[in-house]
């Protein structure tokens, strides 16, 4: 990629991020403490159009305001991590209403022995 944004609402994680990226000698990086429903259209604001946009919400899932953000910036792939079935059900169908179509699903078994999952879905335009 030629520059990729990262987004998180806990500013250790976006310290670390960048603390990561100087480390790793990697420059083509910038990172943002707030909310992906608000750096998003703050990015677009800017002329930065994303191409791939993804997305590892809570439990909860996405913030409509995040589903609807992402519609709006019309990146040609989603990709959504997510550890519920039933948010991911509910925010895959409002990403189709977008124009999104699931492409890839791959369940990934990271709690061995346990019921829980992670899914990674990958959904284009």
């Amino acid at each position: 990629a030629k520059k990729v944004y990262g987004g998180e609402i806990i500013k250790a994680a976006i310290d670390n991020a960048n603390e990561n990226a100087s480390i790793n000698n990697v420059n083509n990086v910038e990172f943002f403490v707030g909310k992906s429903e608000e750096i998003i259209p703050e990015l677009m604001e800017k002329g930065i159009n994303p191409e791939v946009i993804v997305v590892d919400p809570p439990r909860k899932g996405c913030d409509i305001k995040l589903l609807e953000a992402i519609g709006k910036a019309m990146p040609k792939k989603v990709v959504y991590v997510s550890c519920d079935p039933s948010t991911l059900a509910r925010d895959l169908k409002i990403l189709e209403e977008k124009g999104y179509r699931t492409e890839i699903v791959q369940p990934v078994d990271m709690f061995p022995h346990t019921s829980h999952v992670e899914t990674v879905i990958m959904m284009t335009r």
